[in-house]
C-alpha cells in the first residue's frame, strides 16, 4: 500500500471512529443538566421564551435545563460564553438575532459566523408601528406623507442605539425615503411612556406591549412589521399589505450551539425543542407572551440570520449607525 493510501485510509478510520464516538455519546446524553445561556438578564422577553421551551424540552428529555441569564454588549457576551464553552453538548444559548445578525454590524464581537451552529427557531416577537394620538395618523401612507411635509420635525424613539426598533425605524426612512430624528431611550418601557406624553411621535415596540393602550385609544397602531398579522391586532395590516414589502422587522429567537458540539447531540435537542415549541400548551403560554412559537430546520435558521445580517448591514451603512 502505498503511502498516500496509508494516509487516506488512516483518515477514513478516524473519522469512522469519530462517527462512532460521537454516536455512543448522543445515545447516554443528556447524562448531567443542560445549561441554557439567554445573553440577557432576567424577565424580558428571551428570559420568558427561555424558560418555558426548557421547561418542556427538559420533560421530554429527562434531565434538567438550567437557565443561565448573562446579559451585556447587546446579547454579545452571553452568545460569547456558550461558543467558547466546552463542546459536550451541555452548553447551548437561546438569543434573538441582535448578536448574530445586528452586534457584528455595529461593534467589533469576538466571534465569527462560523463560531456558531443554528439548531432550531423557537418563538418570533412582532413590532408594530405606533404613533401618539396626537399625530393624527390613520395609517402608515398619513404618517409618511407628514413626515414628507415637514422633513426632521417628527421624531421617534427606541429602546436604545443599535437595538431592533432604532434599525426597523431606520428601515421605514430609507425605503420609504423619509426624515425623521431619533430619540434614543434605556429600554422599551420609557418609549411608550414617551409616546403616551406625545413626547415623542412614533416608535416600533413589541406589540404586547402597547396592548392596553391601543385598546384604550391613547395609542394608534399603523401597521406589523413581521411577515404577517398578529393574532393579538387582527384588524391591523403589515407594512407589506401596506405597500411596503422591505420594512419587515420582527425580533426572532432562536437556538445556537458551538460549531464542535457533536451533530448526533445537537440533532437529538433540536428534535426536543422543536416537539416543545409545537405543543399546544407552550405555543398558548407563548402567545400570552406576546411571541408566536416557531421551529426551523437548521439550514432555513441559518439562512434566516444571514439575511438578517445582510439586512443589517444594509441599513447600518446607510445610517452611519456604529457603537465604536
Amino acid at each position: 500500500m502505498t503511502r498516500t493510501l496509508k494516509l487516506v485510509a488512516l483518515c477514513l478510520s478516524a473519522a469512522a471512529l469519530s462517527m462512532t464516538m460521537q454516536a455512543a455519546h448522543a445515545q447516554t446524553w443528556p447524562a448531567k443538566p443542560i445549561r441554557l445561556i439567554v445573553p440577557y438578564t432576567a424577565g424580558g422577553p428571551a428570559d420568558a421564551i427561555a424558560r418555558l421551551v426548557a421547561r418542556k424540552a427538559g420533560e421530554s428529555l429527562q434531565q434538567t435545563i438550567l437557565i443561565d441569564n448573562k446579559g451585556g454588549a447587546g446579547g454579545s457576551i452571553g452568545v460569547d460564553a456558550a461558543l467558547k464553552a466546552a463542546p459536550d453538548g451541555y452548553t447551548f444559548a437561546l438569543t434573538a438575532q441582535g448578536p448574530l445578525a445586528g452586534m457584528p454590524n455595529l461593534t467589533k464581537v469576538p466571534y465569527a459566523p462560523a463560531d456558531i451552529h443554528y439548531l432550531t427557531t423557537v418563538a418570533s416577537a412582532p413590532s408594530v408601528i405606533v404613533v401618539s394620538k396626537k399625530l393624527g395618523a390613520r395609517n402608515l401612507a398619513d404618517l409618511i406623507r407628514l413626515a414628507k411635509a415637514a422633513p426632521g420635525k417628527l421624531n421617534y424613539g427606541s429602546a436604545g442605539p443599535g437595538t431592533t426598533p432604532h434599525i426597523g425605524i431606520e428601515l421605514l426612512k430609507q425605503e420609504a425615503g423619509i426624515d425623521i430624528a431619533h430619540v434614543p431611550y434605556k429600554g422599551s418601557s420609557p418609549v411608550v411612556t414617551g409616546l403616551l406624553s406625545g413626547e415623542i411621535d412614533l416608535a416600533m415596540v413589541g406589540a404586547l406591549n402597547v396592548l392596553p393602550h391601543v385598546a384604550s385609544g391613547a395609542l394608534k397602531v399603523l401597521a406589523v412589521t413581521s411577515p404577517s398579522r398578529v393574532p393579538q391586532l387582527p384588524d391591523v395590516p403589515t407594512t407589506k399589505e401596506e405597500g411596503w414589502p422591505g420594512v419587515v422587522m420582527d425580533t426572532s429567537y432562536g437556538v445556537i450551539a458551538a460549531s464542535g458540539v457533536p451533530m448526533a447531540v445537537q440533532q437529538k435537542f433540536r428534535k426536543a425543542l422543536v416537539a416543545a415549541v409545537q405543543s399546544p400548551d407552550v405555543k398558548e403560554q407563548l402567545l400570552n407572551e406576546g411571541v408566536i412559537a416557531t421551529a426551523s430546520t437548521s439550514q432555513e435558521y441559518k439562512a434566516m440570520m444571514q439575511a438578517e445580517f445582510d439586512k443589517w448591514r444594509r441599513v447600518v451603512t446607510q445610517a452611519k449607525i456604529s457603537l465604536e
